[in-house]
Order: C-alpha cells, then sequence, then structure tokens
C-alpha cells in the first residue's frame, strides 16, 4: 500500500516509546507537547544550536506519539507527577496538554517482559501475555507497530527504548548472522531480553530504533545485520545525561595535562523508578558497566575506580552525584576535586531523547543505514565508538551536520517514502 503524499505537504513522524508511562518518556513527552503549544523554551535541546539550523530537522508538529507499556497508571497521572515532583512544569501547562495526553493513551499496547528480570516482571499490573516464545512477541510487537503506522499515516517510526534497565545479557554464544539469530526466536529458551526483541521488531518492520538504556537492544552483530538488510538504522547504548557527561569532559582535561588520575569514586543517590530497579544487584551491575568503561579508554590506563548506585525513595527523581577524583601533579604532589552534580534525572534525559528522535529522522531521510555513529556523544557506550572524550564526539555530530549541508531533502520534499517501506522495510 502506497501512502498518499500529506495534504500539508509536511511528513508525519512516529514516536513509539517503549517504557512510555516511565519518568523519561513522561517528562520527554510532555515537553515534546509543551514546545509545540509554545508554552516552554527550547533550552537543553541539542537540535536547536545555531551550528544545526540549516539542517531542516522535523518540526515539533510533526511528532505523533505512542508506545508499549507494561504498567496500568495513566499517562495523565504520570504527567501530573512530572508537574509536582519534578517540578519540569506547571500544572496549567499539563492542563494545556491534557487532551493530547489521553489521545495518546489510546495508542499505548501491552509491552513485554521477556528474559528482562525478575525486578522488572513484578512490575507487570496489566494484562500482558504470557508463555509466548521469542518469534511470537516480535511479531505481536511488530504488529503494534504496522498498526500505529497505518492508522496514524505515518511516513517513519522512531523506535526509543527509555524502559527499566535489564540485567546485562551474555552476547558471546549468540550466532553472528541474522538468518541464524532468527531461527534462535522460536526456542523455546531464546537467551535474547526484551530489549533486543524490541529491537528486532522495530528494525524488522522498518522503523527506527535507539537504545537509551544500558540493556542488550541492537548491539549483537546480528542485530545490526538485520538493521542493513532492511535499509534502516539503530543508536545507543545508555543516553549519558549526569555524571558520566561530566566524566567524559573532565578526564580528557587530566589526560591533555598529564595529570595522573590515580582514583575516581562515584555515588549516586537517587528515588524515582529506575532506582527501584538498580536496586536489584542484577540490574544495577549492567549499570555501572556502563558508567564505568569510559576512563579507561580516555585516559589509556584504568584508574582505581569505585561507583556506586543507591536507592533513596525521598529523593524521587532528583539525584545526586558526588566525585572524589585523586590525581598526581608536578613532582607527585597529590591533590583533589571533587564536585557535586544534582539535577532531575528525567529533565536532563528528556532533551536527549527528543534531540536523538530529530537527528535520526534526517538520517531516515538521507538514506542512511546501519549504526549511527555519529550520535556517540548522547551515549555513556556508544555501540561502534572507542572515542569517549565528549568534545572529540560532539565534533563527530557537527561533521555529519557539516557533510548533510547540502544534501538535505525538505521535509516539504513531494517526493514521499511509500508507507510499506517504513512499516514492513520492503518495497512493495
Amino acid at each position: 500500500m502506497t501512502r498518499a503524499p500529506c495534504t500539508q505537504g509536511r511528513r508525519r513522524i512516529g514516536i513509539w516509546l517503549i517504557g512510555i508511562k516511565g519518568g523519561v518518556a513522561s517528562a520527554t513527552i510532555v515537553g515534546l507537547l509543551a514546545l509545540r503549544k509554545g508554552l516552554i523554551a527550547a533550552g537543553g535541546l541539542t537540535s536547536q544550536l545555531s551550528e544545526f539550523a540549516h539542517l531542516n530537522l522535523a518540526a515539533w508538529e510533526s511528532f505523533v506519539i505512542g508506545g508499549h507499556e507494561i504498567r496500568g497508571l495513566s499517562l495523565c497521572q504520570e504527567a501530573y507527577r512530572v508537574a509536582s515532583e519534578m517540578r519540569a512544569a506547571s500544572r496549567e501547562a499539563i492542563d494545556a496538554c491534557r487532551d493530547e495526553l489521553e489521545k495518546i493513551e489510546t495508542r499505548i499496547r501491552p509491552g513485554t517482559t521477556y528474559n528482562a528480570g525478575a525486578t522488572i516482571a513484578s512490575l507487570t499490573d496489566i494484562d500482558v501475555p504470557q508463555g509466548e516464545t521469542a518469534a511470537q512477541i516480535v511479531a505481536r510487537l511488530s504488529d503494534d507497530l504496522r498498526a500505529f503506522g497505518q492508522q496514524e499515516q505515518l511516513d517513519h517510526v522512531i523506535v526509543v527504548n527509555v524502559a527499566s534497565t535489564e540485567p546485562r545479557s551474555m552476547i558471546s554464544d549468540l550466532p553472528n548472522t541474522w538468518a541464524e539469530l532468527s531461527a534462535r526466536l522460536h526456542d523455546a529458551n531464546c537467551p535474547l531480553p526484551a530489549s533486543s526483541l524490541y529491537a528486532i521488531a522495530a528494525l524488522d518492520t522498518g522503523c527506527s530504533y535507539i537504545n537509551f538504556t544500558p540493556s542488550l537492544g541492537a548491539e549483537p552483530t546480528a542485530i545490526d545485520e538485520l538493521a542493513r538488510l532492511r535499509n534502516t538504522r539503530h543508536a545507543g547504548c545508555d543516553g549519558k545525561t549526569g555524571e558520566t557527561l561530566l566524566k567524559s569532559v573532565l578526564a580528557p582535561m587530566f589526560a591533555a595535562r598529564n595529570l595522573a588520575v590515580m582514583s575516581w569514586v562515584g555515588h549516586n543517590i537517587f528515588g524515582n523508578m529506575d532506582g527501584r530497579v538498580l536496586d536489584d544487584p542484577a540490574n544495577k551491575k549492567a549499570k555501572l558497566a556502563s558508567k564505568d568503561q569510559l576512563l579507561g579508554e580516555i585516559l589509556g590506563y584504568k584508574p582505581q575506580t569505585h561507583i556506586s548506585i543507591e536507592f533513596i525513595e525521598s529523593l524521587g527523581d532528583w539525584k545526586t552525584a558526588w566525585d572524589h577524583i585523586h590525581f598526581a601533579g608536578f613532582m607527585g604532589t597529590p591533590m583533589t576535586l571533587q564536585f557535586i552534580w544534582q539535577g532531575c534525572d528525567s529533565v536532563l534525559a528528556a532533551p536527549l531523547v527528543i534531540d536523538l528522535i530529530r537527528f535520526t529522522e534526517l538520517a531516515q531521510r538521507r538514506g542512511q543505514t546501519g549504526l549511527m555513529r555519529f550520535l556517540a556523544s548522547f551515549f555513556k557506550s556508544p555501540l561502534g565508538v572507542r572515542e569517549h572524550g565528549f568534545q572529540q564526539q560532539f565534533q563527530m555530530l557537527q561533521e555529519w551536520a557539516s557533510e548533510t549541508r547540502s544534501n538535505t531533502p525538505s521535509q516539504n520534499n513531494s517526493k514521499q517514502v511509500t508507507h510499506e517501506q517504513t512499516t514492513t522495510g520492503r518495497k512493495t
């Protein structure tokens, strides 16, 4: 089926959020709706910087939102929490967005907790299908994405995983080709976690996939092959919003000044849903691995490190990170640098999610496929990129934008992609 050209001349872009009623997703939705209504300024959005103004990025009005969820609270209820607990928007702003929030609620479908760990499974309070094989789950999730694209007459769908962190899965035993991995989906003991099943469903239907969590997602080689086979794209993993962002800025300074970092200790405390899930040692291990790896890559050696993440319920979404850096200066003189980072966790993440969606949509318009390495500056553990210094990563984005300057088709281009391309990955 070929989609008729938009009567308004503007592309319609689907945003499909996995974990749509969580803090990050709710802050993203409220922020996007508020931007659309002119209720807030665009501070915190990298895509609004002057060096990206020439890119003709998708406008706020272009986006249609839906998603998967395993919890039954209402989206409006979660949005009002954004206003009250996060202090990120006024209640009046949520009131102004209520009709849109209720419309988004009708586009939410049951997700999956397959191999996502006991802690995440315990959060389920809706009727999530049980006893499905991985193949059956992928088929169900894919049907949801196709229905979303068809019902909303979308030109493209971008799937973003903002669900809670899964226990880290082992990928050493996974096959390296999509043909072999797709056969494993029918096994009763398929080892892939929920995040990878979401990634497969997205990529196999021609959607773009962004993994904003430390979960496995599209990391396996075979899933990357699937993206290239379907001429689509992916990026991840684990959004870089706070303490690790500062590490990626400060560590290159120590390296450039030849100051030997002897130890780097970081303590993190927060009380949101992500903190509750990370209170489980299995889930916490995945997050710690993502936060800890970049120092050795940047410095060229591995100092003694310690990272802690503790769930302090009273803090809610407001996260505090305290870091103690012990380094040796001239004549071996030991010195210290300490910093405290305090911020609203979900509000730090939300603009990054919007930026990633806008840059990914442009990459889709340009016909780019496979791994989007130019988005490395947004992630703690960017797939396919060994460079962890923030400035060097950001330069990758700037260079991509510069290359894109003369090759960016207009949003109002009358040449439309077919609906089958955007929802199945195959031409009719």
